[in-house]
């Protein structure tokens, strides 16, 4: 099983990352800048087959996706399902560091959310099947090649996952922007799962009753709320910082 990736950024990120992953490479024939250029070397180092090609055939292999003068075609990145959830806890040898997100419906910010995690050093992404966004091909754009390095697992029972990693020692730490306790003045060491609400909504009644704190970002300007993305990169960074002083 194989997805499209497109874009510049996305396919140089997985022709450096999991050079792989990727099968064959498709460029516009009129592009020919330095950015193309980076491309191709990485591409050629790889022994990937290059196809150069028109506009409308990228088009119509990137469907209303924005190209950028070239499409790759890569391996899809595995789907975990909850039976093994159990297997990549086992097999870590440091504490672990999981990102909850509690129905993220926006494959935009579930892109951007696997990049951020990516980049902080998270184990793993755990979401509900239902009603939340998966690892569509925007996703995976967006991922920028994140999506084939930090598992994404979806759970047919968050409640349950959650009473699961409570039962291992993970503490749930849960954002929430009425808690009275800021996300700065919150030890976030040892073994830790963040846990993000949906878009609008924030999370839900019985995740809230599942987490062991809830706790805000400190706002100093006049916006009630961040884009779930962006306030999931804020707390994942600043569980990092506290983990590598």
């Amino acid at each position: 099983m194989s997805d499209y990736l497109y874009g510049l950024h996305a396919v140089q990120a997985a022709l450096e990352r999991a050079p792989d992953s990727v099968t064959e490479l498709w460029v516009d024939n009129k592009r020919h800048d330095q950015r193309m250029a980076q491309i191709l070397a990485l591409a050629e180092q790889a022994g990937i087959t290059v196809h150069t090609v028109g506009k409308r055939e990228l088009e119509a292999m990137a469907a209303a996706g924005r190209h950028q003068g070239v499409v790759a075609r890569s391996a899809a990145p595995q789907r975990f399902q909850e039976a093994d959830l159990d297997a990549l806890l086992d097999r870590l040898d440091t504490h672990p560091f999981l990102l909850v997100l509690d129905g993220v419906t926006d494959p935009h910010n579930l892109g951007a959310c696997l990049r951020s995690a990516d980049a902080a050093g998270v184990q793993a992404i755990i979401a509900p099947k239902d009603r939340a966004a998966t690892l569509t091909p925007t996703a995976i754009k967006v991922a920028s090649g994140a999506a084939q390095t930090v598992p994404f697992v979806q759970v047919t029972n968050l409640s349950r996952t959650l009473r699961d990693l409570k039962e291992r020692g993970i503490w749930l730490v849960g954002l929430d922007g009425h808690a009275d306790q800021t996300l700065y003045a919150t030890d976030l060491n040892g073994p830790l799962a963040l846990v993000m609400g949906a878009e609008g909504q924030g999370l839900r009644r019985l995740t809230k009753e599942h987490c062991d704190f809830l706790v805000n970002i400190p706002m100093a300007g006049t916006v009630e709320s961040l884009n779930v993305s962006v306030a999931t990169g804020i707390c994942l960074f600043e569980a990092l910082r506290q983990r590598t002083v």
